[in-house]
Order: structure tokens, then C-alpha cells, then sequence
């Protein structure tokens, strides 16, 4: 949607960005499993919920897209886990209960990272997706900083208040937990025993073993007329008619799957990923398992390290960023947590005992 940004209000002056047989046989088979028992205790993550996508090579990237999808270039990766869902707000409760983590959009600002903030303005809070009053022409969409105009810091306002003081997670427990960090989504990552998809992982999970596909589904925006993703319809940013059936979030697996049998690969909520964000890093990127950079440019807001989301969300419309699509890029200062902005885990190894093609799964 917008480049990285920092945390608020004034703050956003900053900028953004899963018989018969003999007796031998059985014993054999006992033999294996209990030979296998110590591997499988040694799992430290759960796989319930997740979908194992099999080691692959494919084409990351999209060569009619922005210049940082491009070039198109082949990747292998090994064997992973991948959430068949978003993380939920349920999900992220039950983390925070049995942990008692606090989010960064729940914690003031530390002063020292806005030197001429007044200290008034530090409030713990977050950003939210805020229609203006009058609508915005659509060449003006993409101009310096238009996004101002939709955007605001508010005060209070955290995944447990996704629009603010006085809003609430009743009837959202199995929607996309937003307003969620980078180092957020690390923490919970890493208390799961998981970690957070590189680009590749994410992409190449996306595509659903689709090749040279424009959407996670295919070739055309919507087959036959219908809606594939949760995503904005209307005028952009004043108008959602909502014909998907939501105007904000939608509860997980609301739409198709992908081929992987994964869901909201495509708008809902941004995702998440590992790495740092480097706008020509597919021009040197490693061929296998590709980590990311080890540091971020961007050359919109230099000095200011940015991490990369992925998938877009249900503010998404051609008419402006187009960032459902697999190979779109997105990039954002990982303080920053937004009313749009959630992830789902990955895992490697631990294949499981008949690994076989995701599709079938």
C-alpha cells in the first residue's frame, strides 16, 4: 500500500513504509515407529493448522510489475511448514495470555527515537485506515505522501482496538490479528517454535504451484465474475461498496484456497515477511534458499530500515497499489503496526513421514 512508517500522529511526518499382514511386518513397523518417536518429540513446533509445501524450484518475481519485482529468476527451496491461515486474534490472545507480551502499538513511543515530538504526542497507539471526507482523484492516488490523507495515528488504538478506544475483538476472533509489527509477529513466531516466511517461502507458497500466473488463482481478476479475495471495491480510499461481502477485515478461510490449500494468500490482511527490504536484491539473490539482504535501503526514506510485507489486504485496489498479486512487494519499518497489517508462521524441516505433493493435501 504505502512505504514503511513510523509510529503516529506527528510522528507520520516521519513517513511511512500444514490388516492383515505377518507378524514380522509388525514388528518392523513397531521397530520403526518407536526408532522414529524421539525425531518427532523433537518437533518444536505444532503442525496443526499448517500445510508442508514440498522442496521446490520456481520463478520468483514478475517482469511486467514495479521494477522491484523484476527480473524473474529461478529459486529452489527446501521442504517447509507454512499457517494454512493468518494468524487470528484468537490465536494471538492465547499468546499474549500464556506469555504476557505486549505489542509495540501498546507500548509510548520512546522519546529518544523522536527527538522534537512533543512529549504529549507519545502515546501508545497505531495506525488506522481513515476515509477522507472528499474523494481523491485517482492520478493524484500515488503522489509524494497521499497517503496522509487516509492514514492517521490514533491514540489507543492496538490489535485489541483496531480502530481505537471503544472498538473492540467482539465477533473478530477468527479474523487477522492487524496492528501487528514486525517484532510483534518475531515474538510470536518464536514462542510457536516458528519463524516468519522469507519473500521466496512466501511467494512460491502464494502461487499455489500456479507458473507465470498474474493472481494466486490464475489468469483473470475475477472468473466469472466473482471475487477471489477480500479486497476494496469502489472508489479508493472513499467508497468501499463491499461486494465481496466486507468492508474491513474478513474472518480467515472466508475465501477459495490456493492450490497448496492455503487461504488469503491474496488481500485481507499484509503479511509478514523475514527479510530486510532492498529494492534490487532479486539481482543478486541467491539461488537456493535465499535468506534476504542483510541490510534495508529504500530509496523513498534512506536511513530508515524497512522489512518486507507481502500479499496485500482488503484496502487493495488497482486503482491504486495492485498489491494483491504474488510477486507485489511491499515495505515497512518494522515499528510500525497498522490497521491492515498481520502475518502468518512458517517451520523447516520435520518433513512429514509420507511427504507428498501439497496439492493433495
Amino acid at each position: 500500500m504505502f512505504g514503511g512508517c513510523y509510529r503516529g500522529g506527528d510522528l507520520m511526518a516521519h513517513g511511512f513504509h500444514y490388516y492383515g499382514m505377518s507378524i514380522t511386518m509388525g514388528l518392523l513397523l513397531a521397530f520403526a515407529a518407536a526408532a522414529a518417536e524421539p525425531a518427532a518429540k523433537a518437533r518444536p513446533f505444532s503442525v496443526e493448522g499448517m500445510v508442508w509445501i514440498a522442496p521446490a524450484t520456481f520463478d520468483m518475481g514478475w517482469n511486467d510489475g514495479e521494477t522491484d519485482e523484476r527480473p524473474v529468476h529461478k529459486v529452489s527451496l527446501d521442504g517447509f511448514w507454512i499457517d494454512k491461515f493468518e494468524v487470528t486474534n484468537e490465536q494471538f490472545a492465547r499468546f499474549v495470555e500464556k506469555s504476557g507480551y505486549v505489542t509495540i502499538a501498546e507500548k509510548p513511543p520512546d522519546p529518544k527515537l523522536f527527538p522534537g515530538v512533543p512529549a504529549a504526542d507519545l502515546k501508545a497507539g497505531s495506525i488506522v485506515f481513515t476515509p477522507p471526507k472528499d474523494a481523491i482523484p485517482i492520478a493524484e492516488l500515488r503522489a509524494h505522501n497521499a497517503f496522509l490523507q487516509w492514514w492517521r495515528y490514533v491514540a489507543g488504538a492496538s490489535w485489541r482496538h483496531p480502530e481505537g478506544p471503544g472498538s473492540t475483538l467482539r465477533g473478530r476472533e477468527k479474523h487477522p490479528v492487524v496492528h501487528i509489527a514486525w517484532d510483534d509477529a518475531v515474538a510470536f513466531s518464536k514462542w510457536a517454535g516458528k519463524s516468519l516466511p522469507t519473500e521466496a517461502q512466501w511467494e512460491y507458497a502464494a502461487r499455489g504451484g500456479l507458473a507465470g500466473k498474474e493472481y494466486v488463482w490464475g489468469d483473470q481478476f475475477e472468473p466469472k465474475g466473482r471475487p477471489m479475495a477480500n479486497l476494496w471495491q469502489g472508489q479508493f480510499p472513499v467508497e468501499n461498496t463491499a461486494r465481496d461481502g466486507f468492508r474491513g477485515t474478513a474472518p480467515v478461510g472466508s475465501f477459495q484456497a490456493n492450490g497448496f490449500g492455503l487461504h488469503d494468500m491474496a488481500g485481507n490482511a499484509w503479511e509478514w515477511c523475514h527479510d530486510f527490504y532492498l529494492p534490487n536484491y532479486y539481482k543478486n539473490s541467491p539461488a537456493k534458499n535465499p535468506p534476504g539482504p542483510d541490510s534495508s535501503h529504500d530509496p523513498n526514506e534512506p536511513g530508515v530500515a524497512k522489512r518486507v510485507q507481502r500479499g496485500g489486504s482488503f484496502l487493495c485496489t488497482d486503482l491504486y497499489c495492485g498489491a494483491f498479486r504474488p510477486s507485489r512487494r511491499m515495505k515497512t519499518s518494522p515499528d510500525t503496526g497498522l490497521s491492515h497489517a498481520g502475518f502468518r508462521c512458517v517451520a523447516a524441516g520435520f518433513a512429514p513421514a509420507a511427504a507428498t505433493d501439497p496439492k493433495s493435501k
